[in-house]
């Protein structure tokens, strides 16, 4: 403990260091119950994938979903097309219906589109408005001509537009007005954005980053999310790769077409020590990727987990062996531990940080 002097202490320095205690005590209760969760509603099974509701829409999806950035080709290396085609007609075969992708995905669309010929009906298509200088309505019917479609099943802005794009909300209503998107959301990244897009437009659903790396802004605003009865697409579960456990701290990504080889090697380090920590939930799940998978599907208020999906095994493993799977309450509960001790919470980064200047 540090020196406490005599008038520091008569001063309100007792008086500090409970309150400090007290706010402590107050905030360790507040992340153990965001941790707290009830079983998932599962509305059907098929070939083993559970399915649960998407949002309000009255439609249901695969508790895992096909993740498309990874078969572009333009973000995580090199892919074979006729590898992706198999991987896509895997998953579909292991029971699931939702995919993600976007144009700024590389070949990710067109890749789609070969393999929907004839089997359209089967899935659940969600895409995104990237911000593309043709337009939002002008993007999409280049979009549905890639995925050879008429019409897809959620279309998200890629952002959260403010000012003066915020107009680009009402384009998107018309596009579900027209037949052109069954379903529309946003891609967030932060807790303000989930606020504000609650508060400020009629969406179906948001899609946000949440792992046991990233806690927040799914946490952060779990209650909002749970109220709103929106759908929730959960991205990055596997941190980009590194809560597969596959990577060491000297690992380094030299493909040009993969994004992480813009990562430093003091970021990849400190992302592989981070994910280490979580290998105690391994004897529980099976394996550290498994826990990172299942993290997320023991919320309710998660619709779909979107995983990225290249080859074959990637979705034998990814759907053939996660579905279904959850993380007990008591594994929650050390989860909360280690990302508090990470600091992976913002407050409780905060509170850290003025718990070490009392102490």
């Amino acid at each position: 403990m540090k020196t406490l002097d005599r008038r520091w202490l008569l001063g309100g320095g007792l008086a500090t260091l409970a309150g400090a205690g007290s706010l402590w005590r107050w905030h360790m209760k507040q992340e153990s119950n965001q941790q707290e969760v009830t079983a998932p509603r599962i509305v059907k099974t098929v070939s083993g994938m559970p399915y649960r509701e998407f949002g309000a829409t009255g439609v249901a999806v695969s508790e895992l979903g096909f993740g498309g950035w990874a078969i572009g080709g333009k973000s995580y290396g090199s892919v074979d097309r006729v590898e992706a085609l198999s991987a896509l007609a895997r998953a579909e075969e292991l029971g699931c219906n939702f995919v993600d992708t976007a144009q700024v995905y590389g070949d990710s669309e067109m890749v789609l589109g070969d393999f929907l010929a004839g089997r359209r009906d089967k899935w659940f298509v969600a895409t995104k408005f990237s911000g593309q200088d043709a337009g939002m309505t002008a993007t999409l019917e280049s979009q549905l001509q890639r995925l050879r479609t008429d019409h897809v099943d959620f279309y998200m802005i890629h952002w959260v537009p403010r000012g003066k794009y915020a107009g680009l909300y009402a384009e998107l209503e018309e596009l579900k007005r027209a037949g052109k998107a069954r379903f529309i959301g946003v891609s967030l990244y932060n807790a303000n954005d989930i606020d504000y897009v609650l508060d400020e437009t009629r969406v179906d659903g948001l899609m946000v980053p949440f792992s046991l790396l990233d806690p927040d802004p799914f946490l952060a605003r779990r209650d909002r999310l749970r109220e709103s009865r929106k759908a929730v697409i959960v991205r990055s579960a596997l941190k980009e790769g590194f809560l597969t456990g596959k990577y060491k701290r000297d690992v380094r990504f030299t493909d040009p077409n993969d994004q992480r080889s813009s990562w430093t090697a003091a970021r990849v380090a400190q992302t592989v020590d981070q994910a280490e920590r979580f290998r105690v939930l391994e004897p529980e799940a099976g394996s550290l990727v498994r826990a990172a998978i299942a993290y997320p599907l023991s919320f309710p208020e998660v619709s779909t987990v979107a995983l990225g999906v290249k080859r074959v095994r990637d979705a034998e493993e990814n759907f053939g062996k996660v579905a279904g799977l959850r993380l007990s309450s008591e594994s929650l509960v050390t989860v909360a531990a280690l990302q508090q001790e990470m600091n992976l919470r913002e407050p409780t980064g905060f509170l850290s940080r003025l718990w070490s200047r009392l102490f």
